[in-house]
C-alpha cells in the first residue's frame, strides 16, 4: 500500500491510465477484427476501405506507445497482405 501522498496520487494515477489505455486497445482490436471480417466475406473494395480506417487507428495507438511501434508495423503488414491475397 502507498503510503505517503505522492505515491497514493501515482497509484490513482495509474489506475486511471489503466482504465484508458485498456478501452484504446479494446478499440485497436475491434478495428482489427472488422478489417477480418471484410478479408474473410471476401469484398476487398471494403476490406481495403476499413484497412484504411484501421492503420489510422493503429498508427495513433502506437504514437502514444500503448503498443510498440513494431507491433504496430507487423499488424498494418500482415492485414496488407491478406487484403493482396483476396482473389
Amino acid at each position: 500500500m502507498a503510503n505517503s501522498p505522492q505515491a497514493r496520487k501515482r497509484a490513482r494515477q495509474a489506475v486511471a491510465r489503466n482504465q484508458h489505455n485498456a478501452s484504446i486497445r479494446s478499440m485497436l482490436r475491434t478495428s482489427i477484427k472488422r478489417v477480418r471480417q471484410a478479408i474473410e466475406a471476401g469484398d476487398k473494395a471494403a476490406a481495403n476501405e476499413v484497412f484504411r480506417k484501421t492503420t489510422s487507428i493503429i498508427d495513433r495507438v502506437a504514437d502514444k506507445n500503448i503498443i510498440h511501434k513494431n507491433k504496430a508495423a507487423r499488424h498494418k503488414s500482415r492485414l496488407s497482405a491478406a487484403i493482396q491475397a483476396i482473389a
